[in-house]
């Protein structure tokens, strides 16, 4: 018995929409999307839904499950891990209802909890986590106000390797990573903002670390992303052979023009460095954090207008980890970042609505499912929405106004249309 989803508008992902649609899923698998009138003649057994508009199944390809209330560096050394992988879930659940299917988790539980969703025990989206964020020594990924021993003891008893110096540690890193089944790797290639003593535009690790990470990571078939905000990082990422380019703040027409040379991608993470600087005062953070925030707001927007002028191809991605309002950057708070893309980026809905579905497989390399497009034999991860984004983008900040949501073909998510 199949699923036919007949819809006033279709959005397919990747492509331009198309009025009176229609999907069919047949188990996990979408079997047709295209117009109505071409469509397979329905079967008495199967099941027909009327819907407003059907699209893709969201991915947001930069997150964290860390469990935290607060965001602080501080909140995620004393937060419990069991405490954190809890909340966590919960934080899974919660985003399933907002559309997204997919997760590229890149620092936390996620490559624990993924197991969980995917089997079942527990509601959430597809995950596809990181483990951790390679980091150097004194890197953006070190824990600088502790103990460096401390430091590379609560990475083992996570099951993550801590920070780590030269080739061969390197490589043993990615070896470590490969061993938890991670399906990507993440390297910290510039300092950032949540940590002490480096500085966002300094590139850390040099090209020939990053390139033997880039071609240990290779060997198994997975890509590397890389935490960039300086220029010098992002190049240096760029020549090592890293495909993904998160946050790029300090991007600009040559570092643009090198990532559509290389093929690679950049996940701006707008979302972000506009909740930082928005929810300051409430936050809690120290001022050298909310200074480095501040810096950012305005080179970052600018950066973010640069790619989409020339055209670098875009993948979703909004840093989101926190899981309660508390926290700036809250699980649930992620459609924010469709808003941001437009408002700030210069992007139409519709190319917005891409960088979250059809460029969202695209940041996992060998690794990206059959997934973020409404097209025969892709995965069945499908939503139906009540009003149309492509003329109100805000819309998808509203879960209520999410009515369907499959994934793998089973329907997780009713609510009224």
């Amino acid at each position: 018995m199949a699923t036919r989803i007949e819809a006033d508008l279709l959005i397919p992902g990747s492509g331009d929409p198309t009025p009176n649609g229609c999907v069919i899923i047949d188990g996990p698998t979408i079997i047709y999307a295209g117009p109505r009138e071409g469509a397979p003649r329905a079967d008495p057994n199967d099941t027909t839904e009327n819907v407003p508009v059907v699209l893709p199944g969201f991915w947001d390809t930069h997150t964290h499950f860390i469990g935290i209330r607060r965001f602080s560096v501080e909140e995620i050394v004393y937060t419990s891990p069991w405490v954190g992988i809890v909340r966590a879930a919960h934080d899974a659940e919660r985003v399933l209802g907002y559309g997204f299917t997919s997760i590229r988790e890149l620092g936390g539980f996620g490559v624990y909890l993924g197991r969980a969703t995917q089997d079942g025990s527990i509601p959430g989206p597809h995950i596809y986590g990181a483990g951790t964020a390679l980091s150097m020594t004194g890197g953006h990924g070190d824990l600088h106000s502790f103990p460096l021993d401390y430091v590379h003891g609560e990475a083992e008893r996570l099951g993550f390797p801590g920070p780590c110096d030269g080739i061969s540690g390197c490589v043993t890193a990615v070896r470590k990573l490969l061993r938890l089944g991670v399906p990507v790797i993440k390297i910290c290639a510039t300092g950032g903002v949540l940590s002490d003593v480096d500085h966002p535009k300094h590139q850390q690790f040099s090209v020939e670390e990053m390139r033997a990470i880039v071609e240990e990571a290779a060997r198994a078939e997975r890509i590397v992303a890389a935490h960039c905000h300086g220029k010098a990082g992002i190049m240096a990422a760029l020549d090592a052979g890293v495909r993904t380019i998160e946050h790029g703040s300090y991007l600009d027409d040559e570092a643009a023009e090198k990532m559509r040379e290389k093929g690679a991608l950049l996940v701006p993470t707008r979302t972000i460095v506009t909740q930082l600087v928005a929810h300051a005062k409430e936050s809690g953070l120290p001022e050298f954090m909310l200074d480095k925030a501040r810096a950012l707001l305005d080179q970052h927007k600018a950066a973010l207008r640069t790619a989409v002028r020339r055209k670098v191809p875009i993948a979703f991605g909004t840093d989101i980890g926190g899981s309660t309002p508390d926290a700036p950057a809250y699980w649930g708070l992620n459609p924010l970042e469709f808003q941001l893309l437009v408002e700030d980026g210069g992007m139409t809905p519709l190319e917005a609505i891409e960088t979250a579905t059809a460029n969202g497989p695209r940041t996992l390399g060998p690794q990206a499912p059959r997934s973020g497009q409404l097209k025969s034999g892709y995965a069945a991860d499908v939503i139906v929405v009540r009003e149309d984004p492509l003329r109100r983008i805000a819309s998808l900040a509203d879960a209520t106004n999410v009515a369907r949501v499959w994934k793998d073909g089973r329907l997780v998510v009713s609510r009224p249309l």
